[in-house]
């Protein structure tokens, strides 16, 4: 009797040391296998069946949960609070909340719980609802399942897979933060990777003068008719061409006239608002924004309020951009930046002042975001853009010489009726 005493007080002490191993090893997710608990030198000797008796006491404590993976058998610990609910619930109930923790973070269905375990819909009903009465377990939405009915532990997060991110609000897609941070990132690279500067306008002063070309003959000064064979000596240095020739600069271009009902306040500011554009960076520029550079200055300036972005959330929005042609990767020494795409043709006014103007009905017809894509002449043909394309061919029910959307195109149903099926005969 006293030999078994002594037995059970030496594997309690053994399940304790055990235990206080196994988390300073690791978190509650990672999984020990046997090689593992015998590595934390707490079995003596590394008795293996010494090990299984402390392993199976402790997941009668509900203390460790075992599992398999690839290597096999394997456990995990759980924390004392966790084990103390385990052990204030019904078998059933038990078994349920066992479930919900399995699933973690992810969730699960409340017909997958009566599935797995085989259980009348009533007795997981109960179960649930004890669970949820004592604070253990809460409901939650899945935007990959929003009509199913999904359970986690209440002390859990939902997983980015399960809430869609930062991207959901209340299980829906918020259109209207995505568009918002879209602009903001591409406004960012746009300022980043291409500099304001003035290119046209009236004060153009014209071609740069070249050097004149001539020949000198010794020490004299340079003979500008070269045709003559009186002339004729030793071609210049380099050192010693020079603009100062006799031509006289062209004057500067003059300036618009202004029209009768405008001012010419209002002249100036439209030709220093036509000087200003985007200019793209030199050659072998090096310093493009990176996907890290742009989340850190979106979490420095704070205007996601409680949401926190990952340099993966960013990356998502710097892929549609790159998608949508509004800017393109480049890679210099190893580095991966984004730059805009036709920069010249960007708007040079701020974000908030094209957003603010557009609320006052101002600029409607501009973008906030990038220039509109270009246009040739196929995509501006109705063949370039036709719904029945496929079926185009002389003698069939389309063809070039009846077809409406070049009647249409070239302007000559004007005055002439449509028929019901669209087509005009030839």
């Amino acid at each position: 009797m006293a030999g078994s005493q002594g037995d059970a007080a030496k594997l309690q002490i053994l399940k304790d040391a055990l235990y206080d191993e196994a988390r300073q090893h690791g978190s509650e997710s990672r999984l020990f296998t046997q090689r593992d608990l015998l590595g934390l030198n707490v079995i003596p000797n590394e008795n293996a069946t010494l090990l299984l008796r402390v392993v199976q006491g402790l997941c009668d404590d509900k203390l460790f949960v075992g599992t398999n993976n690839h290597a096999g058998l394997a456990w995990r610990w759980r924390s004392k609070e966790d084990a103390k609910k385990y052990t204030s619930l019904s078998d059933e109930t038990m078994m349920v909340y066992s479930m919900i923790d399995e699933a973690g973070a992810d969730g699960i269905w409340n017909r997958t719980i009566k599935f797995k375990l085989n259980m009348h819909d009533s007795v997981v009903k109960s179960a649930i609802k004890t669970l949820e009465t004592k604070g253990y377990i809460m409901g939650m939405k899945n935007v990959e399942h929003p009509n199913k009915k999904m359970y986690i532990k209440a002390n859990l997060r939902p997983s980015d897979r399960a809430t869609g991110g930062p991207w959901f609000t209340d299980g829906e897609l918020d259109t209207a933060f995505i568009t918002e941070l879209e602009m903001i990132v591409f406004e960012f690279i746009k300022t980043q990777s291409a500099y304001l500067g003035s290119q046209g306008g009236h004060r153009s002063v014209g071609p740069a003068r070249m050097p004149t070309k001539g020949v000198i003959r010794g020490g004299a000064a340079p003979v500008s008719n070269v045709g003559d064979s009186s002339s004729r000596g030793v071609k210049r240095a380099a050192t010693e061409i020079s603009n100062d020739d006799q031509t006289p600069a062209p004057a500067p271009a003059p300036a618009p006239v202004t029209a009768p009902h405008q001012s010419s306040s209002s002249s100036t500011a439209v030709n220093k608002a036509r000087l200003k554009v985007f200019l793209p960076l030199p050659a072998g520029y090096k310093t493009y924004p990176t996907v890290s550079e742009i989340a850190q200055q979106i979490d420095k300036w704070g205007i996601t309020n409680n949401t926190t972005l990952s340099e993966a959330d960013i990356q998502q929005l710097v892929d549609i951009l790159t998608f949508d042609g509004l800017i393109e990767p480049i890679k210099v020494n190893g580095r991966k930046g984004y730059r805009v795409t036709r920069p010249t043709k960007q708007e040079t006014s701020s974000l908030a002042k094209r957003q603010k103007d557009r609320e006052a009905g101002i600029g409607l017809d501009l973008t906030l975001m990038g220039v509109e894509t270009g246009s040739n002449g196929l995509t501006e043909t109705p063949c370039g853009r036709c719904p029945v394309f496929e079926l185009c061919e002389e003698g069939g029910p389309v063809s070039p010489s009846n077809c409406v959307y070049f009647t249409e195109w070239l302007g000559l149903d004007e005055g002439r009726s449509k028929p019901p099926n669209g087509i005009v005969p030839a």
